[in-house]
């Protein structure tokens, strides 16, 4: 592995704050070499002190990994030197050679030009850009953009380096062969791409946001203590939505109980906080009600129903177990 020594990163990650040092070690700890790329024009001395930060940074995240045995502590320096630290006048050489660029400055559609401007006067023809923004949208900062066929946003869920889920959000002329190329790329270090198109809040956060709220709302009203609320969001929300998907969920209890569900609270709560979508109601009208009538957002004419229901069933008792909550009925034969 000689060449390694020497080549280019073939990835970049511009803006060396949290989210890009998250990025870098998510890259690093897959194998690969990426360029942290800092654009800021900065003293000497305040490189030095931005570059030992990030360092001392990403050290401490692979050490904890090892803590937790994720990894061995002893390969916490190999990896960590997979990560180039670019200042302001090298970057130019990092973006030329960078096959993928992950775009992480501030939340402005300011630094985010000012970053555009240099990514497309620098990068490859060939090169797949991304912004790691989680609020502007793909199509606003399409614009900035020299190729826009080869762009498209990609959110990650922080830790950026734990997280598998990356949030893939694409305008109208975001060329296929290059979604299916990042895709692949983000398979390849083991992440779990997911696709949307340019909507606000993209999924994760458009559902939490929804969530969180309303659970701020639950305390503001005396409905339940923080504490109660973590409790049941923890072991009882939190693991249904990890052995079921969201809309999965919705077919497996039934788009009736959430249409029931959704009036009532919608009476007592707030009528347009908990007013049923309109998608709920055509699938009434038409006997699409998930899993117990055979179709709903998916279709189950095709699956082995109750192989499906114990492999639901299966999930949820392997993550209780997992984690250490699963307490099996007492023995009832015993006086």
């Amino acid at each position: 592995m000689a060449n390694e020594a020497v080549a280019a990163p073939r990835f970049a990650a511009v803006g060396a704050g949290r989210m890009g040092r998250g990025i870098a070690i998510a890259f690093a700890y897959a194998g690969h070499r990426i360029a942290l790329v800092d654009l800021r024009e900065r003293s000497d001395e305040a490189w030095q002190k931005l570059r030992a930060e990030a360092r001392a940074e990403i050290e401490s995240s692979l050490s904890g990994l090892a803590q937790l045995g994720v990894l061995d502590a002893a390969q916490v320096p190999a990896i960590a030197a997979r990560v180039e630290l670019v200042p302001a006048a090298d970057a130019p050489r990092a973006l030329a050679a960078a096959e993928l660029v992950f775009e992480g400055v501030p939340e402005t559609l300011e630094a985010k030009r000012e970053a555009f401007e240099q990514i497309n006067r620098h990068c490859r023809e060939d090169a797949i850009l991304t912004s790691t923004t989680s609020s502007i949208l793909v199509t606003q900062i399409a614009a900035l953009v020299k190729r826009p066929e080869r762009f498209l946003n990609m959110h990650w869920l922080n830790p950026a380096y734990v997280i598998p889920v990356v949030e893939l959000s694409c305008h109208p002329g975001t060329d296929a062969a290059v979604l299916a190329r990042t895709k692949a790329l983000m398979e390849a270090i083991g992440k779990l791409p997911v696709v949307c198109g340019p909507t606000p809040g993209y999924i994760v956060p458009r559902l939490q946001a929804l969530v969180m709220n309303e659970a701020a709302r639950m305390v503001e009203e005396g409905a339940a203590t923080a504490e109660e609320i973590d409790k049941a969001t923890r072991y009882g929300l939190g693991l249904r939505f990890a052995a079921l998907g969201v809309v999965e969920f919705i077919d497996f209890g039934g788009a009736d109980i959430l249409h029931h569900a959704s009036r009532e609270m919608s009476g007592s709560i707030d009528p347009a906080r908990y007013a049923a979508p309109a998608i709920l109601d055509r699938m009434m009208e038409e006997g699409r009600l998930g899993l117990k009538s055979g179709s709903g957002f998916y279709d189950y004419a095709a699956r082995d129903v109750g192989a499906y229901r114990r492999d639901v069933l299966a999930r949820t008792l392997g993550m209780l177990k997992h984690a250490g909550l699963w307490r099996p009925p007492a023995d009832r034969t015993q006086p």
